[in-house]
């Protein structure tokens, strides 16, 4: 099995990469990419975790751009993990999510739902490589009793247009697509079926996008056949996991309850060694 999206307790998983290892050691996968948002801080953990267990570890990341006021999430694989550049880049990204949390909470307070915001945020603080994001607001909800459950959080207050959403400060897409060229890597479209934007991929396809995350939880049959076959016309490469985070607002899917087909995880390969020699 090849699963290429994957979360940890370095961003809004509940699975710290060694337990993400196992289980995913435990599922039958044999590749295996951390792929947590803006940060690589889970990627040396999850290395010494994998190679015991036979796991060929991909150095992975999803990326948080926007375009029209939507979220783009921007998958990043065989890239450099120790970049500079790319550290840079990233350590903004994650202190625009300490201040959009921030911002979340004084929405919050406002609405009658008051959160200590630096309990929230100190994690993240404290360990600068990793990070916090909307989820960990939900959970907070969710303890204090405001409503029942995260997706029940994300559904009346912390979605696009709900009373309490903050547009988040990020990259363009492209912007993102350069950054993982920039540390050697390829970049795939995450979750497209999600985005709900399939006119923008050709835009990005000229922009330098490299592949599309055809095989995801959230796709079922239909939505992978139409992501392979712009794959096909646009001459783009196939990527996929099971964006596993061990949390229910993401869905109950396992480490490797999606695989990627061999055949598409070599032409990712393929792809990488075309772009960079």
């Amino acid at each position: 099995m090849i699963d290429l999206h994957a979360h940890t307790t370095a961003s809004d998983g509940r699975s710290t990469p060694a337990d993400l290892a196992a289980r995913a050691a435990a599922a039958g996968v044999r590749v295996l990419a951390v792929s947590d948002h803006d940060t690589v801080g889970g990627y040396a953990e999850a290395a010494r975790a994998c190679a015991p267990l036979g796991i060929e570890l991909v150095a992975g990341i999803e990326i948080s751009s926007i375009l029209q006021d939507e979220d783009v999430h921007v998958l990043g694989y065989f890239f450099d993990v120790h970049s500079p550049p790319l550290h840079a880049f990233l350590d903004a990204q994650r202190k625009q999510r300490v201040d959009r949390v921030r911002l979340i909470v004084e929405r919050l307070t406002s609405l009658g739902m008051p959160l200590d915001a630096e309990a929230l945020v100190r994690p993240a603080v404290e360990n600068p490589s990793t990070s916090i994001g909307r989820p960990a607001v939900a959970r907070a909800m969710v303890a204090a009793r405001y409503v029942a459950s995260t997706g029940l959080a994300f559904e009346r207050w912390l979605s696009f247009g709900r009373p309490a959403y903050v547009p988040r400060l990020a990259v363009s897409p492209v912007d993102a697509f350069a950054r993982i060229h920039e540390s050697g890597g390829i970049a795939s479209l995450a979750h497209p079926g999600l985005l709900k934007h399939d006119e923008w991929i050709p835009r990005f396809a000229d922009a330098g996008l490299d592949a599309v995350e055809a095989y995801h939880s959230s796709h079922d049959g239909f939505d992978t056949a139409r992501y392979l076959r712009f794959a096909e016309q646009l001459g783009l490469g196939v990527s996929g996991g099971s964006d596993y985070h061990a949390d229910d607002s993401h869905g109950a899917s396992g480490p490797g309850s999606i695989s990627l087909p061999r055949e598409h995880y070599d032409r990712l390969l393929e792809r990488r060694r075309l772009r960079f020699g």
